[in-house]
C-alpha cells in the first residue's frame, strides 16, 4: 500500500491483512546528516538534518522560496485521541510538518497500561492497548515515512504491572521508543517497589534487545511537587538511578534518554532557574541523550501563553543541545486534543530552532558568572541527596521516609513528599524467587535461567521464540464488540471515501468547531453570554475552552467550542475555477509587443508598503520583471491623487493596496476608486486591481474593481491577470 499525497489514507485498506504484517525495522532512528553545514535556498545552515521529500513549510517561508529546513534534533508530537484510526491521520499531517517521533497516549491524560494486553484493566487507571492498535500504527508509519522520505519513530509506554508483557509486544511490533522508569510506578502509581524494579529488569532487557530508546519519567517530580523549582536536585538523582539501573540491565548508554522538563514558566524568572538546571544535567549525564519537554504544570488554556513558554523552552534546548524536542501542546491545559494544535506545536519547534540555527557558535554560556555558580550548587545538592539515600539504607528506605517529591530545596525538607511502603502497593507479595531448575525457553530473559545441556540456547526448546520467528506471534483482534475500529468505521461510513464531510477537531466527523468571541462584559457574565452566542449560532454542546478578562469590567475574550448538526456535500459547493497563470515567457512577449504602464499606491491612511513593493519590484519577482512600467505614489495616498495620476500618465491600470480594514475602509476606498473613474470618464479605459491580506476577488468585484488579490499573491499573478484582462477588453472592443 503506497500513499498518494493527493488522497486520504484508506483506513479499511490499511487494516487488510494486518495479521500478516511485520515491522520492517526495529530500533531508534536519529536524523541523518546532523553536524553538516548545508545550503538551503539562499542560506547556509549549521544545525540541520536532511530535508523531507514531501512537506508543508512554515507560512513565513513564502518570502524565502518555500524552503523547509529540518532541525538536527528529533521532533516529537504527542497524540492522544484514543482512536488509532484518527491518530494515524494526525500522524500523517504531523510528519509532513517535520515530526519524526510519534508518541501515542491512548486516552486523554492516561499514558500507561495496567493490564494484560488483550484483557481488562487492573489497578488504578490504565487502558488496554491491543496489538492491533500498535500494529496498525506501525504499518501506517511505514507508509508515511516513505511518503515524507524519513524514518519515523513510534513511541509508547512500558509501565504498570504488565510492563514486561508490554515490552515484549513492543519489541515484536516495531515500537522504537518507550518510557520505562520503575520509580514512576512506585511514586505515582503506588506499584509495589520490589515488583516495579523486578518487572523493570525484564522490560529493560527486552528493550535492550529491540534497540528501543528508553525515556525515563523523572520529570514527573517537578510536575507534581508544590514548588517544582525546588526539586531540581532530586530530579537529577532520579535520572541517575534509572540511568545506571538501565545500564546494569544492558541498555546501551546511547539508547538512554533523560526526560528533562524546565521547572518553571513565566512570570517566574525562568532563565535564571531553568537554564542552570539544564546545564547541570548536561554536565552530569553527558553520555546520555536529552529529551526536552514542556512543563504541563503551568499550562493553562491560553494558546498564546503556552506557545511563548514553549519557545523559551526551545531556547534552553538549543543552548544545551537537546537531542529530542518534545512539543506537548496547549491541549494538555485544555483537555481537547485537536489535530491543529499538534501541528502548531511542531511548527513552533521548527520555527524557533530554524531561527536559532548557529546560535551556540555566537553565544557562549558563561561558566564563570552566576550560571556556573548555580550549576555547581545544584550538582553538589544532588550528590548530597544521593549520599543521604545510601546512608538511609538505599532507595526503598528513602521512599518509605518520604524523601521524594518533597518541595523543600534539598537539604531542606517540607515533609510533603510521597512515602510508599516496601511491603505495600499494587502487586505486593507477587514476586517469587526462581527455583534452581527454573527454565524459561525464550531468547531474551533477565537473570538466572537453567538452560538444559541439550540446548545451545534457551529458545531451542521451542524451536525459536517470537523474537526469532515472528510467525509464531498470536494475533488477536479487538475483543470489545461495541468499541472497536470496525464498528466506528461502520457508524461513520458516510464520511469515508464519500463526498459528505463534517468539521472535526479530534475524530472523524466529530462536528466540533471553535470560535473566538469578544464581549464587553466581566469574565463571569461573558462566559455564559458566549455560550448563548454559540447556541444562537446553531451549535450544540457548547462549552468554554478558554476565557481571559482584558479588564475587570470593559471586556473578556472567550473561546468556545460546540458541534454542528449538519453535513456538507462537497458536490454542492460552488468553487470558482482556479485562475491559470500565464507563463513568464508569454507575459514578457505580450508586454514586449504592447507595452503596459500602471500607477500604484497604498491608499487612504494606510502606511503598509511591503506587499505593494513586492508586487511591483523586480527584485521580489514583481511585475517590473515582466517589462511592465509603473509609477509608485507611496503610502497613505489619497484616492483622488491615484486616479488623477492615472489620467495624467494615460495608465493602463491602477493598482491599489489596502491592508487596514477598520470600519470597512478597504471596501469604501475601492468603491471610491471606481466611482471617481466613472465620474472622470476613464472607467472603461483603465483596469482596476486591488490587493491586501483581507481582500478577496469577490469583495473587490462587488466594490467595482476588476479583480482582487489576497494573501500569498505574487507579481506573476498580477502580471498574468493584467495581460489576460487587456486581451479580453480589446477582444470585446473589436
Amino acid at each position: 500500500m503506497k500513499l498518494d499525497p493527493n488522497k486520504k489514507l484508506d483506513i479499511k485498506e490499511l487494516l487488510q491483512d494486518l495479521e500478516s504484517y511485520r515491522p520492517r525495522r526495529r530500533g531508534w532512528h536519529w536524523r541523518e546528516g546532523r553536524n553538516e553545514n548545508r545550503k538551503i535556498g539562499d542560506f547556509e545552515y549549521h544545525e540541520t538534518s536532511e530535508g523531507l521529500k514531501n512537506y508543508i513549510p512554515l507560512p513565513g517561508s513564502r518570502g524565502f522560496n518555500y524552503i523547509d529546513p529540518q532541525p538536527d534534533c528529533v521532533i516529537t508530537t504527542e497524540i492522544a485521541s484514543g482512536r488509532f484510526e484518527d491518530d494515524i491521520r494526525r500522524m500523517r499531517m504531523a510528519a509532513w510538518h517535520g515530526a519524526d517521533h510519534i508518541m501515542v497516549i491512548r486516552t486523554m491524560g492516561q499514558s500507561h497500561i495496567d493490564s494484560l494486553i488483550e484483557g481488562t484493566t487492573q489497578g488504578i487507571g490504565g487502558i488496554a492497548v491491543t496489538r492491533k492498535q500498535c500494529r496498525a500504527t506501525r504499518k501506517a508509519l511505514d507508509m508515511i515515512e516513505d511518503e515524507v522520505g524519513r524514518p519515523i519513530n513510534f513511541h509508547s509506554y512500558i509501565s504498570g504491572v504488565a510492563g514486561p508483557d508490554i515490552a515484549v509486544m513492543f519489541a515484536e511490533e516495531g515500537v522504537n521508543g518507550a518510557h520505562q522508569d520503575p520509580q514512576y510506578n512506585v511514586l505515582y502509581r503506588n506499584v509495589n517497589m520490589v515488583r516495579s524494579f523486578v518487572d523493570a529488569c525484564e522490560a529493560k532487557k527486552v528493550m535492550a534487545w529491540a534497540d528501543i530508546l528508553q525515556i525515563d519519567g523523572a520529570h514527573n517530580a517537578n510536575a507534581t511537587a508544590m514548588k517544582a523549582w525546588k526539586v531540581r536536585p532530586e530530579l537529577m538523582v532520579q535520572h541517575a538511578i534509572n540511568s545506571i539501573f538501565s545500564r546494569k540491565v544492558g541498555i546501551k548508554p546511547e539508547n538512554i534518554a533523560l526526560s528533562t522538563v524546565p521547572p518553571t514558566a513565566p512570570p517566574a524568572p525562568r532563565m535564571r532557574i531553568d537554564l542552570p538546571y539544564a546545564v547541570a544535567l548536561r554536565d552530569f549525564f553527558s553520555e546520555y541523550k536529552m529529551r526536552a519537554q514542556q512543563n504541563t504544570k503551568y499550562m493553562e488554556s491560553d494558546m498564546r501563553e503556552a506557545t511563548v513558554t514553549h519557545t523559551l523552552d526551545l531556547l534552553i534546548s538549543r543552548l544545551t543541545s537537546a537531542d529530542i524536542q518534545s512539543t506537548i501542546t496547549p491541549d494538555e491545559g485544555r483537555n481537547v486534543p485537536w489535530h491543529y494544535n499538534n501541528i502548531a506545536a511542531v511548527n513552533t519547534a521548527k520555527q524557533a530552532l530554524n531561527g536559532m540555527d548557529g546560535l551556540r557558535e555566537m553565544v557562549k554560556l558563561d561558566r564563570e558568572g552566576p550560571l556556573g555558580k548555580e550549576v555547581r550548587e545544584l550538582k553538589e545538592r544532588a550528590v548530597l541527596f544521593m549520599e543521604e539515600i545510601l546512608e538511609t539504607g538505599g532507595y526503598f528506605k528513602a521512599v518509605e521516609n518520604g524523601f521524594f517529591i518533597d518541595s523543600g530545596y534539598y537539604p531542606e525538607r517540607n515533609g510533603d513528599g510521597i512515602p510508599r511502603q516496601i511491603d505495600g502497593g499494587i502487586g505486593v507479595g507477587m514476586i517469587f524467587e526462581r527455583d534452581k531448575d527454573y527454565f524459561a525457553p525464550v531468547s531474551v530473559h533477565y537473570g538466572y535461567n537453567n538452560i538444559p545441556s541439550e540446548f545451545k540456547k534457551a529458545s531451542d526448546a521451542i524451536g525459536n521464540d517470537t523474537f526469532e520467528d515472528p510467525s509464531k506471534i498470536i494475533y488477536i483482534d479487538e475483543l470489545d464488540e461495541y468499541d472497536n475500529v470496525n464498528t466506528r468505521l461502520a457508524d461513520l461510513e458516510k464520511y469515508y471515501n464519500t463526498n459528505t464531510v463534517k468539521p472535526e477537531v479530534e475524530w472523524r466527523a466529530d462536528g466540533v468547531v471553535a470560535t473566538t468571541i469578544f464581549l464587553p462584559l466581566d469574565e463571569r457574565t461573558a462566559e455564559f453570554a458566549a455560550i448563548k452566542c454559540g447556541e444562537k449560532l446553531g451549535l450544540e454542546d457548547v462549552t468554554v475552552v478558554h476565557k481571559q478578562a482584558l479588564h475587570p469590567s470593559e471586556g473578556t475574550l472567550v473561546e468556545i467550542k460546540g458541534k454542528v448538526i449538519f453535513d456538507i456535500n462537497v458536490n454542492e459547493l460552488v468553487i470558482p475555477e482556479k485562475v491559470q497563470t500565464l507563463s513568464e515567457e508569454e507575459i514578457r512577449e505580450d508586454i514586449s509587443a504592447k507595452p503596459m504602464f500602471v500607477v500604484a499606491a497604498t491608499i487612504g491612511n494606510d502606511e503598509h508598503s511591503v506587499g505593494m513593493k513586492e508586487t511591483l519590484d523586480i527584485k521580489h519577482g514583481g511585475i517590473e520583471g515582466f517589462g511592465i512600467k509603473y509609477l509608485y505614489l507611496g503610502t497613505s495616498c489619497p484616492v483622488e491623487k491615484l486616479v488623477d495620476a492615472a489620467i495624467e500618465t494615460n495608465a493602463d491600470a491602477i493598482l491599489a493596496s489596502t491592508i487596514i480594514t477598520h470600519d470597512d475602509v478597504h471596501t469604501k476606498n475601492m468603491r471610491k476608486i471606481h466611482d471617481l473613474c466613472v465620474e472622470k470618464g476613464i472607467r472603461d479605459k483603465v483596469m482596476l486591481v486591488v490587493g491586501g491580506t483581507q481582500v478577496t476577488n469577490e469583495i473587490a468585484v462587488e466594490a467595482g474593481m476588476d479583480a482582487g488579490f489576497g494573501r500569498g499573491t505574487h507579481g506573476i499573478d498580477v502580471a498574468s491577470y493584467l495581460v489576460k484582462r487587456r486581451r479580453e477588453k480589446h477582444s470585446n472592443e473589436n
